[in-house]
């Protein structure tokens, strides 16, 4: 319970040895139900809010740990939520406990609402993969380590001394727009309300959260981006303050040093390439959301005002079984559109085609829009279809660009062209043939690169006679060729349909 409950980044053996150091902690040789409910609310309760104590002096714990490790993919999936509905979940679906008792356990954990969060974690629905796992009773047992008293002693002392050097070389203010320096790298903020009078950038989002004028949070975030090495280093020698304030039980900080964004929490530094879009908002976890400050009135999938407070928009989880998909519509200054999670630190803007739309000439690009029911149905189908992105998106446009029934009893299908822009300023376009199979999930396959603005694609198909046929199509407007040593017949309806040996290489094109 405790390694899921745990937040869910960092390495799994530091996760693992945290969560048995806190199970170490509350051992008690009482073995009563009344003991054990008291010590499991201990357990819980810590391993929500873990203390940075419990990074200190892991060794004996992580040396002791089993030869095989807990499966990443639950973890994955139970990382995004807050920490009640991880509780939840966990007591739920792993320890298999009824609702009337997960609530009373939540309660008993302080969760003021607890059935919206029981009812969150019964929605959830998480990859497949090994499951949760038990270990072996002898490896249970309490880890004996030496007393920690000589090195927090040392610790507090070390601490102490470099807190007083700080405050005689520091003395800026990290509000109202000005700077504040840890070592070699810079913070500032912004002004409130630059952005209303001069360019609408990411220079000009102000700092917001509830916990901004907290010096001493945001000097550990600063000594923690300081200190990172390689590629996760701030660029340049400033960093901007965008957020500092809660993301459910525990603190965050947001910091970004040109494309990157650094998030701060207690139980570690996360930094990923978020890119330079002005609008996109910004992901702190649980399914909530920074906007950008002239972005306005945010709405569900389901066309209902989505609550807003300083900035951060109340939980927006996409409605898929993979978390990821679109998630809400907002508005902006260049219109309505709706924005995604596509598994990058922040939302990535959503567009669809429909298989009659026609890209106009010359390549122009399309302003975003709001996505209609038919263009959400078909994200929501498309999400999970696709494999995760390695790098994160900053726009993702899908055309559904032919859509029908295959042949030979193959039933209904639809060929798609999903072009990515990753944040780094890199794109990749790419088709997907995808049906129904009587299951919710259906069939997809990969079918190679496309040409988002003439999409034409091509596979090998068996059909479910056991027979092997070449499939392509091709976008409204265009119908697609094939040449090699196959025998084509068609196309009807933009589908070309040929017959050969599987696998022989066939060259497509499109007029």
């Amino acid at each position: 319970m405790a390694y899921f409950v745990l937040p869910g980044r960092g390495k799994r053996v530091y996760r693992l040895a945290i969560a048995r150091r806190i199970v170490d902690g509350t051992a008690r040789r009482d073995r009563t139900p009344s003991a054990l409910a008291r010590r499991r609310t201990r357990v819980l309760r810590r391993a929500m809010r873990p203390s940075r104590r419990l990074q200190i002096g892991l060794g004996p714990w992580l040396r002791s740990l089993p030869a095989r490790l807990p499966d990443p993919a639950l973890t994955g999936a139970l990382s995004r939520l807050e920490p009640p509905v991880r509780v939840a979940y966990v007591l739920r679906h792993i320890e298999g406990m009824p609702r009337y008792a997960v609530r009373d356990q939540l309660i008993e954990l302080r969760v003021r609402d607890p059935w919206p969060v029981i009812d969150a974690a019964d929605a959830l629905e998480v990859p497949s993969g090994r499951g949760p796992e038990r270990f072996e009773t002898a490896l249970l047992r309490p880890v004996r380590n030496r007393s920690l008293l000589p090195l927090a002693t040392a610790a507090a002392l070390t601490a102490g001394l470099v807190g007083a050097l700080v405050m005689t070389e520091g003395g800026g203010s990290f509000a109202g727009g000005r700077s504040a320096s840890t070592h070699g790298l810079r913070m500032f903020t912004a002004v409130p309300g630059a952005w209303a009078r001069g360019p609408r950038t990411l220079d000009a989002w102000p700092a917001r959260g509830d916990l901004v004028h907290d010096k001493a949070l945001a000097r550990r975030a600063m000594d923690a981006w300081e200190d990172a090495t390689g590629t996760r280093r701030a660029r340049g020698g400033t960093a901007q303050l965008m957020y500092a304030g809660h993301s459910g039980s525990a603190a965050l900080v947001l910091l970004r040093s040109g494309d990157r964004l650094a998030r701060y929490a207690p139980s570690g530094l996360e930094v990923d390439t978020a890119g330079a879009d002005p609008s996109a908002p910004i992901h702190l976890g649980g399914g909530r959301y920074l906007l950008a400050p002239w972005d306005s009135r945010p709405e569900t999938l389901a066309g209902d005002p989505l609550g807003v407070r300083d900035g951060v928009t109340a939980p927006a989880l996409a409605r898929t079984r993979c978390g990821r998909g679109p998630a809400f519509h907002v508005d902006g200054p260049g219109g309505p559109r709706t924005v995604g999670d596509l598994g990058g630190p922040r939302a990535a803007v959503l567009t669809y085609h429909s298989p009659g739309y026609r890209a106009p000439a010359g390549g122009a690009a399309e302003p975003a829009a709001r996505l209609g029911p038919g263009g959400l149905r078909f994200w929501e189908r498309l999400a999970c279809a696709a494999p995760r992105p390695e790098r994160p998106v900053s726009e993702a446009m899908a055309w559904d660009f032919w859509s029908g029934t295959l042949p030979h009893g193959g039933g209904a299908a639809d060929w798609a062209c999903t072009r990515l822009s990753f944040a780094d300023g890199g794109g990749a376009s790419r088709a997907t043939l995808f049906g129904a199979d009587g299951t919710r999930q259906g069939w997809q396959r990969a079918t190679g690169p496309c040409d988002a603005r003439r999409p034409v694609s091509g596979t090998w198909w068996r059909a479910p006679s056991g027979r092997w046929y070449y499939l392509a199509a091709a976008g409204a407007g265009l119908l697609p060729r094939a040449e090699g040593r196959v025998r084509p017949s068609g196309p009807r309806n933009r589908l070309l349909v040929a017959t050969g040996r599987p696998g022989t290489p066939v060259t497509l094109t499109a007029r």
